[in-house]
């Protein structure tokens, strides 16, 4: 199941959140964005759980991050 995170960050933080959300195993992509969210991960994960879980202890306790908005992307 893949999943796209939007997320607010601190000024001034954002180059350092997006390095550490390479690192992050499931985290198969993270850029910088230009609009109303700063960064957007891209998760790749077995299950609707698994994301939340990621989400929850890998992305939002970085230094820096302010604010999530996760979207499930759906195959049609």
């Amino acid at each position: 199941m893949k999943a796209y995170v939007l997320i607010n960050i601190r000024a001034g933080e954002v180059k350092e959140v997006v390095r550490q959300l390479r690192r992050s195993q499931n985290i198969v992509e993270a850029n910088m964005t230009f609009g109303p969210y700063d960064a957007v991960a891209v998760i790749d994960a077995p299950d609707i759980n698994s994301i939340g879980n990621l989400i929850a202890s890998t992305v939002q306790p970085i230094p820096g991050v302010k604010e999530t908005m996760t979207c499930l992307a759906v195959e049609i």
